[in-house]
């Protein structure tokens, strides 16, 4: 079947390259140039995955971004921005963005990142049928913890967390795999879907915000330990 790619992108040139890319990879391109455009066109439905320009005309991306994510269901979001600070790519991604890409990119780069996103869909699709040790009715539940793969909703100790897209899946690959021990180097291929030299600190960033929403007391986790000079792991 194929899927929709929706490409909401202001400036002709990247638009173009993007929309180039994304039919050489037997998908259906989707372009539009404002963000209030590009939200309408979401909403109509029947889109796979979202290539977001973060500086746009009539809504910028950031808003667009908040916007699909108050909405139901999951669609992946893949921000594009010519910014490079830390700050800019914090914001996206706690908007729920789910990667990011900083201008100029390579079609190499572009295409890698797309073909990521679609195999962390397939499988979480996937995983609640595979991981049947402590799934009950779809649900893994640990200590206080719950995690509902099909809603992608996660709850501590009865209250409901608020979890980007990203986070949501690194949660969700720690605690199908308790007791295994993660480098930063398998996460990023496992979760991310790739893996970049350089790009190690942003697993760092994730767990350290995941941590602050799940666990009791972030210095003295509970649920994903620090294995030092390893990596992490969920408490078996």
């Amino acid at each position: 079947m194929t899927r929709n790619v929706l490409i909401v992108e202001d400036n002709p040139g990247i638009g173009e390259l993007v929309r180039m890319h994304v039919a050489d990879l037997g998908m259906t391109p989707i372009l539009c140039d404002r963000g209030d455009t590009g939200l309408e066109r979401f909403r109509e439905g029947d889109i796979d995955l979202v290539v977001l320009d973060l500086m746009l005309p009539g809504m910028d991306g950031l808003s667009v971004c908040r916007e699909i994510r108050s909405g139901p269901g999951y669609v992946p979001v893949l921000m594009l921005t010519a910014k490079s600070t830390e700050l800019d790519r914090v914001l996206g991604l706690e908007m729920g963005a789910d990667d990011y890409l900083t201008k100029p990119f390579s079609v190499a780069e572009l295409s890698a990142r797309v073909k990521a996103l679609f195999r962390r869909v397939d499988a979480m699709a996937a995983a609640p049928a595979e991981n049947t040790g402590n799934v009950r009715a779809g649900e893994l539940r640990a200590d206080g913890l719950c995690i509902d793969p099909d809603r992608r909703r996660v709850f501590v100790r009865d209250q409901e967390v608020d979890l980007t897209a990203r986070e949501f899946d690194l949660l969700w690959h720690f605690a199908s795999h308790p007791g295994r021990v993660f480098s930063r180097a398998q996460l990023l291929d496992k979760v991310w879907g790739y893996n970049h030299e350089g790009y190690e600190h942003t697993v760092n960033t994730h767990i350290n915000r995941l941590r602050g929403k799940i666990e009791k007391d972030p210095a003295r986790p509970e649920f994903i330990e620090t294995v030092w000079g390893v990596g992490y792991r969920f408490r078996d």
